[in-house]
């Protein structure tokens, strides 16, 4: 007698393999989310950055430096 032709355990493995396919997503969803939230913070900081040495460049060299 095999052990794989009983319903019970062809149950099983779908259940199993159903939740670990769901639990993938999931902790995929939320790592694309947390590295998008990541990115934006530090473009928003490059952005900063940027504004600041632009005004340190005009109160150092005036409005027509290039």
């Amino acid at each position: 007698m095999s052990l794989l032709n009983e319903p019970q355990v062809w149950t099983l493995i779908a259940v199993f393999s159903t939740a670990l396919f769901g639990m993938m997503g999931f902790l995929l969803t939320g790592l694309v989310r947390i590295m998008k939230a990541e990115f934006a913070t530090l473009h928003a900081r490059i952005d900063n950055l940027d504004r600041d040495v632009q005004f340190l460049m005009r109160r150092e060299f005036g409005e027509n430096h290039s």
